[in-house]
Formats: C-alpha cells, sequence, structure tokens
C-alpha cells in the first residue's frame, strides 16, 4: 500500500508520528533489500570451485526471462543453484574418468538428437541428415550471425554436457548387476507366504500423559543419531498482524454510495456549464448502460450472454429471473456490493455440443495418419454411422478425434455461445434441434456433431464495487501499527505483554530456514527472512513488514547455529519416539510369560489373524505395516509362538498357523533381470547423491537473495 495514502490526514501529531516512523522505515529497507550488501565475492564455492556472482547472476537472469514471472526469484536461484552443484560434481568426474566429447565427435550427438537431425537445413535430397550441410550451416552463422552462433554455442555445451552425463551413468549402471540368486530371493520374498494368528497391544492403550520424558533423555537420544539431528542454522520470531480491511463505516458507505445510482442525480457539466440530470440506473436507455457502468463500477460491462448455471449461485435464481429492465440490488457477492440489471435474454442462445473431427492433408490438422480428403470423408461417414448405431460418442472422440481441443474430453464443447464456432458448425448447432447429429464440413474437415443441450441465456449489466478500507480507516491502521512498533522497540523483553495490553494476538514462527520464501500466516515474506538472518539483527530486535492485507510488526526471538539441533527444537521429534519405546516396555514388562490368548485377555482385546503375507509388503490388514512382526513370523516354525514383538504400533505375539513356501522355478532369470533394471534404475540417483553428501560445499545464497 501506498506510504503516500499514509500521510494524508490532517492531524499534525499523525503527520509527526507517521513521519519518524517512516524515517526509521525507510533506513531499515536499506538493510533489508541489502544495500549494505555481503561482503562475499562469491555465491558458493563446491570442492573449492568459486562460483562467481556476476556469473550467478546472469545465469539467474537468463532463466528468469524464460520464465516469464511463472517462478519466484527465489525458486529461479534455487535451480540454478542446483544445476551449477550438478555440473561441478559430474565434471570432477569426467575429468577423472577421462570422459569427454571431442569436437570430431558432435556430429554423433547432434545426429542422435530428434530435434536437430530432422531439421530441414540439415537433410539431404533424400531426407536424411547431412553432416555437410550442417557443418556448412554452422560455419555461415559463426561468419554472418554472431547470435545466434553464440546461442548455438550454448546448445552445443548442452549436448556436450548432456552426451557426457549419459556415458557417465552408463559406466555406473554397467556396474550394477543382480545375479540369479538375487533374481530367486526378490522371487522368494514376494511369492513366500505366511498365515498367523497374532495379538496387538496398541501403543495407545497407554495415555501419553502418563509418560515422562525427560530433557536428558532427549539429549541422549540425538547424540546417539547425530546423523538425524543435523540442521542447517534457523530463525525463530513473532509477530502481530494488523489487518487492512474496512470498517462497518466503510461498509456502509460503499453500500448507500451502490444504492444511490438507482437514483437521480444531478452533475454539473463543464462544456455546457450548465446542471444536467442524470437517470438512475433502471432509467437508462439501453446505449446509455456501458457508459454509466464504466463510471460507476470496477469492472465494465460485458455483453457477454450467460446461462444460469455461470451466475453466483445464492443469486442464481433472482438474477435469472428478472424482467428486461429490470435491476435487482444493492446485494453483497463476497466482498463487493452490485447492482445487476437485466438487459436481454435468449432462448437456447447458448449450445452443448459434441464433435469428432476427421482432418485430411492439408488442413492443418495434427493427423493420427496421412490421409487425402476422400479417405477423411470415407472415415467419417463411418465413425457417423455407428454414432448413429448409438456406439459411445465420448469414446469414439477419444479414438478418432483430431482435435486436440476436446478429444479427450469425448468431444464436448458447452456454452458455445453465437459465432464461437466456424460458420458451417456454428449453423448447424443453433439451427437444429437437441439430439441431431449430423456430418458437417468445415476448412478443419469433416464433423461428426451431435447437439447435445440448449440453454436460456441473458445478458447482464452489473455495477460491481468492492468493499475497501476508506483512507480514515488505513491511516487509523497504520498509526496502530506504528505505535505498538514503538512500544515494543522500546521494551523488547515485553513484547508479548505489551501485544497483550492492546489486545492484539502475538503469533511464534520457529525453525526459519535462510532460503525460505514463506512465513506461515504472512505468505511470502523474503525480505523477513533476510531481516531475520542478517548479522546486524540481533535476538529482541522489533521491525514492521509491507505484507498483503496489511502490516506485520515481528520481533526475532531466537538464532539457531547450524549443526546438532537442540533439545528444544528436536522435542516434537524426539519424545514421540521415546515415550513409545517406554510404552513398549511397559507393555512387555507386565506380558513377560503369557500365552497368546492370555496376552489378549489380559490386555482386553482379541487374538486376530493375518493371512497371505510376504516379506516385500510387510503390511498387516488393519494394524498398518509391520516388517519386524511379519520377518518374526517367517522366521519361526509352523504352530510355534512368538515371544512379545515391539512393532510399529504396538506390541504383538504372533503365532504362525501355516507358511505356504513359493513354488521352486527351473529358472530365476527373468526376476534377476528385473532386479537388475530396478537396481540400474536406482543407480544414478543414488550416485550423484553419494557425490553430493561427499561434496564440501559453501552455500552463500542466502547472502545475495
Amino acid at each position: 500500500m501506498a506510504i503516500l495514502e499514509k500521510i494524508r490526514s490532517r492531524s499534525l501529531i499523525l503527520i509527526l508520528v507517521i513521519g519518524l516512523a517512516l524515517f526509521a522505515f525507510v533506513v531499515s529497507d536499506l538493510f533489508n533489500n541489502n544495500a549494505f550488501s555481503s561482503t562475499k565475492s562469491n555465491v558458493g564455492e563446491i570442492n573449492g570451485n568459486p562460483v562467481s556472482r556476476e556469473g550467478f547472476a546472469q545465469q539467474v537472469d537468463n532463466l528468469s526471462r524464460q520464465y516469464q514471472g511463472r517462478a519466484s526469484t527465489l525458486q529461479i536461484v534455487n535451480q540454478v543453484w542446483n544445476q551449477e552443484v550438478r555440473m561441478t560434481l559430474l565434471e570432477e568426474q569426467f575429468e577423472e574418468l577421462g570422459i569427454n566429447i571431442e569436437k570430431d565427435q558432435i556430429i554423433n550427438v547432434v545426429k542422435s538428437n530428434p530435434q536437430l537431425a530432422s531439421n530441414p537445413a540439415f537433410l539431404n535430397e533424400a531426407g536424411v541428415f547431412d553432416a555437410g550441410k550442417f557443418v556448412e550451416y554452422i560455419a555461415d552463422l559463426k561468419a554472418n550471425n554472431p547470435m545466434a552462433y553464440q546461442q548455438w554455442e550454448m546448445q552445443e555445451n548442452a549436448l556436450i554436457n548432456a552426451s557426457k552425463e549419459q556415458s557417465y551413468f552408463n559406466l555406473i549402471k554397467a556396474g550394477v548387476v543382480a545375479t540369479i540368486k538375487d533374481g530367486e530371493l526378490s522371487y522368494k520374498l514376494e511369492n513366500d507366504k505366511v498365515d498367523f494368528k497374532y495379538v496387538q497391544v496398541p501403543y495407545s492403550s497407554i495415555a501419553d500423559s502418563t509418560i515422562t520424558v525427560t530433557d536428558g533423555e532427549i539429549s541422549a537420544y540425538i547424540k546417539d543419531h547425530k546423523k538425524e539431528f543435523e540442521g542447517d542454522a534457523s530463525r525463530n520470531i513473532r509477530y502481530v498482524f494488523f489487518e487492512e480491511k474496512a470498517s462497518e463505516a466503510d461498509v456502509a458507505e460503499i453500500r448507500n454510495e451502490v444504492e444511490a445510482l438507482l437514483n437521480k442525480s444531478v452533475v454539473y457539466n463543464n462544456a455546457t456549464q450548465s446542471n444536467d440530470t442524470i437517470p438512475g440506473f433502471a432509467e437508462l436507455s439501453k446505449d446509455q448502460v456501458a457508459e454509466f457502468v464504466a463510471k460507476h463500477s470496477d469492472v465494465p460491462f460485458d455483453t457477454t450472454y450467460v446461462a444460469k448455471a455461470q451466475l453466483p449461485t445464492q443469486f442464481s435464481d433472482t438474477l435469472f429471473n428478472l424482467g428486461v429492465g429490470e435491476v435487482y440490488g444493492p446485494y453483497k457477492d463476497g466482498e463487493t456490493f452490485k447492482l445487476t440489471r437485466m438487459m436481454d435474454k435468449r432462448e437456447g442462445g447458448n449450445v452443448k455440443a459434441s464433435h469428432i473431427l476427421i482432418g485430411y492433408e492439408g488442413t492443418g490438422v495434427n493427423l493420427k495418419e496421412n490421409r487425402t480428403k476422400e479417405e477423411a470423408e470415407a472415415l467419417a461417414k463411418e465413425v457417423l454411422a455407428k454414432v448413429k448405431a448409438d456406439e459411445d460418442f465420448a469414446a469414439l472422440a477419444r479414438e478418432y478425434s483430431e482435435d486436440p481441443g476436446s478429444a479427450f474430453s469425448g468431444g464436448t464443447y458447452d456454452n458455445i455461445f453465437p459465432g464461437q464456432m466456424v460458420k458451417p458448425f456454428n449453423d448447424f448447432i443453433f439451427d437444429n434441434e437437441i439430439g441431431s447429429v449430423d456430418l458437417v464440413e468445415t476448412d478443419f474437415g469433416y464433423h461428426i456433431i451431435k447437439v447435445e443441450d440448449k440453454y436460456n441465456v441473458v445478458q447482464l449489466a452489473t455495477i460491481s464495487r468492492k468493499v475497501i478500507p476508506s483512507e480514515e480507516t488505513s491511516n487509523e491502521l497504520y498509526t496502530k501499527a506504528t505505535k505498538f512498533e514503538m512500544d515494543a522497540a522500546a521494551d523488547p523483553e515485553n513484547f508479548g505483554a505489551v501485544a497483550k495490553e492492546s489486545d492484539y494476538t502475538v503469533r511464534p514462527v520457529n525453525s526459519l530456514m535462510a532460503l525460505q520464501e514463506m512465513v506461515p500466516g504472512l505468505g511470502e515474506q523474503r525480505r523477513l527472512i533476510q531481516w531475520a538472518f542478517n548479522p546486524e539483527t540481533k535476538v529482541g530486535d522489533v521491525s514492521r513488514f509491507d505484507v498483503t492485507g496489511g502490516y506485520a510488526i515481528v520481533q526475532l526471538t531466537r538464532k539457531i547455529k547450524e549443526g546438532l539441533m537442540s533439545v528444544d527444537n528436536a522435542r516434537a521429534l524426539v519424545a514421540p519416539i521415546i515415550r513409545k519405546q517406554k510404552k513398549a516396555a511397559q507393555i512387555i514388562e507386565a506380558n513377560n510369560g503369557k500365552s497368546l490368548d492370555e496376552l489378549a485377555s489380559a490386555n482386553n482385546v482379541t487374538v486376530k489373524t493375518a493371512t497371505d503375507l510376504n516379506m516385500k509388503t510387510p503390511s498387516i490388514a488393519g494394524a498398518g505395516r509391520e516388517p519386524k512382526v511379519v520377518g518374526t513370523a517367517f522366521a519361526i516354525e509352523e504352530g510355534a509362538s512368538s515371544g512379545l514383538i515391539e512393532g510399529e504400533n504396538g506390541v504383538y505375539m504372533v503365532q504362525v498357523t501355516k507358511k505356504n513356501p513359493a513354488v521352486e522355478l527351473d529358472n530365476y532369470a527373468p526376476y534377476a533381470t528385473t532386479q537388475r533394471t530396478t537396481n540400474r534404475g536406482r543407480a544414478t540417483g543414488a550416485a550423484f547423491n553419494a557425490l553430493r553428501e561427499n561434496a564440501d560445499i559453501e552455500d552463500n545464497r542466502a547472502d545475495f537473495y
């Protein structure tokens, strides 16, 4: 919201308050927008290779132009960074292994690229890729079109890198094998089956409130599982949100302004230097409506005819049944007050129709198969016969239609208005009754058309005024936010108490990350995150941020360094794990030595059965995934019972009732092949992840973006 709007108040005191706050805001804004930017010269380092600030910024700029606003700056920054990491780590591998694509191999790389190899500029008279033509074309670019040649060099480098990557990962895949024994194991894991009776004593049978988890226990768990709890630096904040919304007085004022448009008004005409009487909305002639709406509405007059289903559900009956010239309103639709006038009505004005398009060479249609006009007509008549024989129209459209806009939706277009389709199509659907089916020819080919439905439609003129805060309301909110900011900054240790005095709600947000964009409750707030991570920002500092729909007065409450998570931060993750372990220990101690039936009776649960379980998908119906329980069942003999098993969702005891070993096969090669394919499919991602985990990466993105 524009700051100038905030200083229009007639009150001297308000101007002084806002002026001082504005000065503070501008100064802080210089910091927030990196006017005092990072002293680091590089965006990062990857195994000692610097990622220069200038080169990185250029890549971000290039990619931003490609996305044309479809991605945020930080999303683009992250994509460029990931590409940079990938390229650097893989280039090191290429160099170490001697993987390279020489210039004389570029031709083969180009030939293997379908898009380039099929380029007409590179084909000979027989339609085959001609290396000589390709070389001649590139040489001409270099001599006569330096910009295009530069683009080609970028594409060439991308092709070379892609080819080197393929060679590298092919080497890795070649080393991934699966033996016949692996195939046999895979087969048996899936096809060995076991049936058993079991008792589950769920952990939920013990109330969480009865289990105490100490800070010492959490700390010990973190130390024993360091890798799982190594975290990046983060920040905790809390904030008070001042929402800019219309007051009751603002709402009433806008309603009154809209309602006044129903009545005549007198306005001074500068041209004639006299007063003019302007009719009310309902009294205007038709040719005056568009200008009147344009003058008084946030949304211009829309001449489109609409069906009842397209009107706001709450008001559709009333609006659709208005007489021509009649006005309804003012009425509140969401956050908007409206007046609506019926301009015109048409019976059967919009049509729902389905069609199947059969094109032929020369129509510009993307054909499923090459065909002449005569062949297209013959096929269209064949399909028409199927439609008339009551075959499923939607299925026929998916099979035959060459209209990409409707084929997969069963060939249907809804709410077609006059003139929307080409004339022969338009004439057929508007001149024929519902249910009519026939063959129509247009410049696109042959259409089998079915008229599905017709709707009565209306033309409405609507004056729409959004309910927005008045200048007075906005100024009042700004003053409140500014006063709270100053009070909180003066007494930062009592941020919550200061908020409570004015009945403001304080909202805490924990574990904000340096490259995060979204702040819960506030949406995308990159500037806020930068402020929280700025070395100059101290714990307890308070700052104000313009956010969508108002202001947020934010306090930094904690800085958390990179490394092992603190007990407080890990508590939400670790406490449930320790609590479950303690419950398991209690259940096991209380039930040691019991039989299956005794265990069920003592814990007021029933003995259940599970059948056809295997090791590949160790889930028990009604109990969830329990690999340890299913594995135990496979490990004991038929008829035997297990001891107490600490499972995922409770403590179990099983009694195996039947084992069904898989039928022995003469050859497990197909299973070995499948396993090898699966393993190789995972190898590429696993190999790169291993390179990244073992790389020495310094990431300074958050200092620049």
